[in-house]
């Protein structure tokens, strides 16, 4: 009689024992050459909140102690260098402030002084025809008084003033004595008698002299 096919197998063999899958696959249930499913991480917990973002490490030193520069201690020598350095910047800002207002009141003064000139450049100008104007008033033209006033005027606004009046105390420095007459009794230093051709100045300076007659 042939031998059983049971005898093939020895007995207690695993194989033997476990149960097939119909399918012919693993008994696990995974597909043969297939390895096992890794588990998906979530990916809103890799995230960072704002607030952990933001939130400085604790274990991350500060920039003084990680640039190795010594933390300066607060003396009372210490104090009074920085008062000392305070003091000594403070007194060079003033220094600095003081000496630029000068500039600036200088430079002010000479832009007064310039615009000074210019305007008696202009208005020495126009002196002639302000004796022009006179002689012809002299003469008996009124119809030029008109013309007269109002350039005279305008000088004036400049700040032209009239100089030489009769009665009017000698002043060289107003005044060109071209005449002069015997004192009379009472008088107390030279006279201005007559005026023979006005002088004119402007803003305190004296730009022509008036031509004038002298007494005493």
């Amino acid at each position: 009689m042939p031998p059983s096919n049971t005898d093939d197998v020895p007995a207690g063999d695993p194989a033997s024992q476990a149960p097939q899958d119909p399918a012919g696959g693993d008994p696990t249930g995974q597909a043969a050459g297939h390895e096992s499913a890794e588990p998906v991480a979530d990916p809103a917990a890799e995230v960072p909140t704002d607030a952990a973002a933001g939130a400085p490490d604790p274990a991350e030193p500060d920039a003084a102690s990680a640039a190795g520069e010594p933390v300066p201690e607060l003396t009372v020598e210490t104090l009074i260098a920085d008062l000392e350095r305070v003091t000594a910047e403070r007194d060079q800002y003033q220094r600095v402030a003081a000496e630029f207002s000068n500039f600036r009141k200088q430079t002010e003064k000479r832009q007064q002084e310039l615009a000074s000139f210019a305007a008696a450049g202009a208005v020495e100008r126009l002196l002639p025809v302000l004796d022009a104007c006179d002689g012809a008033l002299a003469q008996g033209a009124t119809d030029v008084a008109p013309i007269h006033t109002l350039l005279l005027d305008t000088l004036v606004s400049l700040g032209l003033a009239r100089l030489g009046e009769p009665g009017d105390a000698f002043d060289p420095n107003l005044h060109e004595a071209v005449m002069t007459e015997p004192a009379a009794e009472g008088d107390d230093g030279q006279v201005v008698t007559e005026v023979l051709r006005s002088g004119y100045g402007l803003n305190g300076r004296t730009l022509r002299a008036a031509m004038v007659k002298v007494r005493g």
